[in-house]
This record gives C-alpha cells, structure tokens and sequence, in this order.
C-alpha cells in the first residue's frame, strides 16, 4: 500500500462526517424553534412533534452509521 486509505475505512469517515452534520442541523434547528414556541404560542409545546419526529430520523441515521444496517444486507462483521 502507497498510503492508501481502504474503502470501508473512507465510507466509514464519510458516514459519521455526513451524521455530525446531520446532528449539528438538528440541534440548530430546535435551537430556533424552542424559542419561537415560547415566544408565538406559549401555551402549545408543537416543538415537541418536531424534536419526536426528527429525533427518531437521527436515531436511525445513528444506526446505520454503526452498522447496524449490514446485518440485513449480509454484511454482518
């Protein structure tokens, strides 16, 4: 090897890379709408819905990131 870098440690980098980003967009995002709640409708928590639902995206995005999808795939280590 030439100081190659092998494909499965690449996909790997890349994978958490585009999860860190992933994470990072959620956070700011709940970052603006919790306070936009309080501020329009102090009586309704609808941030909620919106923190549930992507929260369970990101979840499953944690997973394949792990690996844990390749079991399905026949790809289990």
């Amino acid at each position: 090897m030439t100081g190659e870098i092998p494909h499965d440690e690449l996909s790997s980098a890349r994978r958490l890379r585009v999860f860190i980003i992933h994470l990072a967009a959620y956070f700011g995002v709940l970052i603006l709408l919790v306070p936009a709640n309080y501020y329009f409708s102090p009586g309704n928590f609808w941030f909620v819905f919106s923190m549930i639902g992507w929260g369970s995206v990101l979840a499953l995005h944690v997973a394949y990131v792990m690996g844990l999808f390749r079991i399905f795939a026949g790809k289990a280590e």
